[in-house]
């Protein structure tokens, strides 16, 4: 087990503090048995089935997880997989179950053959924010947390709870309280992965942790406008220049100005596909003093002019549940007015 120092919880919250949704999908599930739900693969997307009373099964990746009231698992990377009554029971696409929409985002779904009963919320939700995508392709496929009731009084169990209550009284604002209390549901368990997880060790995460080259990414993630040299940087670590370029290349696997190249680029991707900007004015947010030398940096990179990026945008919400499965799947229709 790896818990996280004090001093460096920060640098572990770099990409946390960041965690932006879009294009999120809520849904309450009441679910009697036998019942089984079969959703596809959403690459974009995060998942989030948290059992709020009852329990079931889940199937992913040829594997599977029996879930209690009060676990949570999240599917970091959308891939396909079923929630079931029991390890037999046939399942139904999700979206050729009835739903009742409540909200813009948020559904109530109610199925099932009239047994025993399983509550779920369940949160669908991408993630643009580079920093914290750059942290999502550190993690596993499936993450989960037992933490109902004993195992853990601390707020994760608190959060469950409110959304417990939410989701059976669903009052004036419910809808905007829920959606909210999965946010956090996800941040808490990104978190008690980073703090408990082997795997942390090494990587972009492993620099995070990093009590020097942390520092350095930090400032760096904070300020990619700046005009950033080696020097400056091993400065922020408080290293020497070449001890610095040393161990954060070992530490990345590529040397601090090429990170420092990329990490800017990366930013300039997601302004272009999620804001209006003028193409000048995400130039010098990252760094660049001429236009002409951002557009030629960003093709190299990218493959692409900034220009057809933001022409190849995806019309509507660029992190919509419908934009994510259409781009898996053209024939699924996922909007809730197309949904039966």
């Amino acid at each position: 087990m790896v818990n996280t120092p004090p001093g460096q919880a920060g640098l572990v919250g770099d990409g946390l503090h960041l965690l932006r949704f879009t294009g999120a999908l809520y849904c309450q599930a009441d679910l009697t048995a036998p019942w089984g739900v079969a959703f596809p693969a959403i690459e974009p997307c995060m998942m989030l089935p948290v059992v709020l009373a009852g329990r079931c099964v889940l199937e992913i990746g040829g594997e599977r997880h029996t879930l209690e009231a009060g676990s949570a698992a999240l599917i970091t990377r959308g891939a396909p997989h079923r929630l079931l009554s029991s390890a037999d029971a046939p399942s139904t696409g999700l979206f050729d179950i009835p739903v009742e929409r409540v909200g813009e985002t948020y559904e109530r779904m109610r199925f099932g053959g009239g047994g025993e009963r399983t509550q779920i919320a369940y949160a669908a939700m991408t993630v643009d924010e580079p920093l914290t995508a750059r942290l999502v392709a550190e993690l596993p496929d499936l993450i989960r947390v037992d933490a109902w009731a004993g195992g853990e009084p601390g707020a994760f169990g608190t959060v469950l709870r409110l959304l417990a209550h939410e989701a059976q009284t669903l009052e004036p604002g419910g809808e905007a309280v829920m959606t909210r209390l999965a946010d956090v549901l996800v941040i808490h368990v990104l978190r008690r992965w980073l703090s408990t997880s082997d795997e942390a060790r090494t990587g972009w995460l492993a620099a995070l942790r990093d009590p020097h080259v942390g520092r350095a990414l930090s400032r760096l993630h904070a300020r990619p406008e700046h005009a950033w040299t080696l020097v400056e940087l091993a400065q922020q670590a408080g290293m020497s220049r070449s001890a610095f370029a040393e161990r954060f290349t070992a530490l990345l696997g590529e040397p601090p100005m090429r990170y420092l190249a990329g990490w800017r680029l990366q930013q300039a991707h997601t302004a272009l596909t999620t804001t209006t900007d003028p193409v000048a004015t995400i130039s010098r947010r990252v760094g660049y003093g001429s236009e002409a030398a951002f557009g030629r940096a960003f093709k190299r990179h990218h493959g692409m002019s900034p220009g057809a990026v933001r022409r190849a945008r995806p019309a509507g919400s660029p992190g919509s549940l419908r934009t994510a499965a259409d781009a898996v799947d053209g024939a699924v229709a996922v909007d809730a007015g197309e949904r039966r």
